[in-house]
């Protein structure tokens, strides 16, 4: 029973130690008017490489995205379908997180990339006055999209490299009691 009590302890604390941290990164990116509309480079979307790691992190990047979202000039609906985007590549990316070149989960920061081009990029088309445009909606997605790029591989890659170099040495993300 201690252990168990000791895991959950351990995945509700990584999960909001992730959400904090998400949160005050997005808030950086607010700050520089970076984090909302058509083109957003979020620093906190590095972070979306943490379900590799954890299981912790896909509740952890849901409650950062959704907390981060509550500045959104977009309201309810980023709350909404920014959450719901983060939810979904948190999962996918948990997913795929065995598939490796030279031991690097390349695969990894393509779900966040996808399912942000995708749901927020149809998101800022329909709230647009003129509602929802074909034209619009790629230009949306590939603007959001490669901002997600950029933010993933350029930051995110790097940053699990980093970790799964700390993760062998010390065990950062394990859920089980340090022996």
């Amino acid at each position: 029973m201690k252990a168990n009590t000791s895991t959950n302890i351990r995945f509700l604390v990584q999960g909001a130690m992730i959400a904090a941290l998400y949160t005050a990164l997005t808030l950086v990116a607010v700050m520089l008017n970076w984090a909302f509309g058509p083109v957003q480079f979020r620093f906190s979307e590095a972070m979306t490489i943490l379900p590799v790691f954890t299981p912790a992190a896909i509740p952890g990047l849901a409650v950062g995205c959704f907390l981060s979202n509550l500045w959104s000039g977009m309201g309810v609906m980023d709350m909404i379908f920014g959450t719901l985007a983060t939810v979904l590549a948190a999962i996918a990316t948990r997913a795929v997180r065995h598939v490796r070149v030279k031991g690097i989960p390349v695969l990894a920061p393509l779900p966040p990339v996808l399912f942000n081009a995708l749901i927020v990029g149809l998101e800022i088309t329909i709230v647009s006055p003129e509602g929802f445009l074909w034209p619009a909606f790629l230009a949306n997605a590939l603007s959001v999209g490669l901002g997600e790029l950029a933010a993933c591989y350029i930051l995110g890659l790097p940053l699990a490299i980093l970790l799964d170099k700390l993760e062998a040495e010390k065990r950062l993300f394990s859920l089980h009691a340090a022996r």
